[in-house]
């Protein structure tokens, strides 16, 4: 299975575009991730987790040049076995998006960390997305916003940690435009925040009830001062 005319679309100078200010944005957030499994979920094209250290890191999906082919709304993974899972463009193509974040959910560590990446349909993005009748990637998608993406995430328990909006160019598909347009970048994300064409979202597993157990140094101090005379009366009686 595969995502038809998305390889051509990424072939062409929107589609770069696209690709390189998310791989821009991927490289600067997954290094800070630690853990022993990570995983890319869908966009084989991007390779989303290399700047990352986690030993074992993994794309799956439900087509193209993945480590394992599977059903994204069915993960052949473990509950709570890994720590970081890169959703690039895999909800708003698919039919099952809320199924795939369960999935997510399951898999994940508590603390485990989940990134989306999406198609903004409050943008000039998400405007040619309803006036296209092509029915052509990507403007056949069902993009979400980050409000009702926020609700869904909040209802499985994670806690949104940060975002960032990008891509203010108008979907133009010749590299000339591209090029042209390219000055509205600073101005966009200065001024027109909340209208980026694309959106990167943080998110973190919370588990209600969990503590994390820190090593208990004040305690560690009081028992080291209480053998201290014991150890220099063993000393003195030599």
């Amino acid at each position: 299975m595969s995502i038809p005319g998305l390889d051509a679309w990424l072939s062409t100078a929107a589609g770069r575009y696209v690709l390189d200010w998310e791989q821009r944005q991927l490289d600067a957030a997954v290094p800070d991730v630690f853990g022993f499994h990570a995983l890319q979920l869908g966009l084989p094209q991007g390779d989303f987790l290399r700047a990352n250290r986690i030993p074992l890191r993994l794309k799956a999906g439900e087509y193209g040049a993945v480590d394992l082919l599977c059903n994204c709304a069915a993960l052949p993974f473990a509950s709570l076995s890994t720590d970081l899972v890169v959703l690039p463009h895999v909800l708003e193509f698919s039919d099952e998006p809320h199924q795939i974040l369960r999935e997510v959910e399951r898999i994940l560590i508590p603390e485990g960390q989940v990134i989306i990446i999406g198609f903004n349909p409050l943008s000039l993005w998400g405007l040619k997305r309803k006036l296209d009748c092509s029915d052509e990637f990507p403007w056949n998608g069902s993009y979400l916003s980050l409000t009702r993406l926020k609700d869904w995430l909040k209802l499985l328990s994670f806690e949104v940690d940060r975002g960032q909006f990008g891509c203010y160019i108008p979907p133009v598909e010749q590299l000339k435009w591209v090029q042209r347009w390219q000055f509205i970048e600073t101005a966009g994300n200065r001024w027109w925040h909340f209208s980026g064409g694309v959106y990167v979202l943080r998110a973190i597993k919370r588990v209600h009830g969990m503590h994390l157990i820190t090593p208990n140094w004040r305690n560690k101090s009081v028992r080291a001062k209480a053998l201290r005379p014991i150890a220099q009366k063993e000393g003195h009686g030599r």
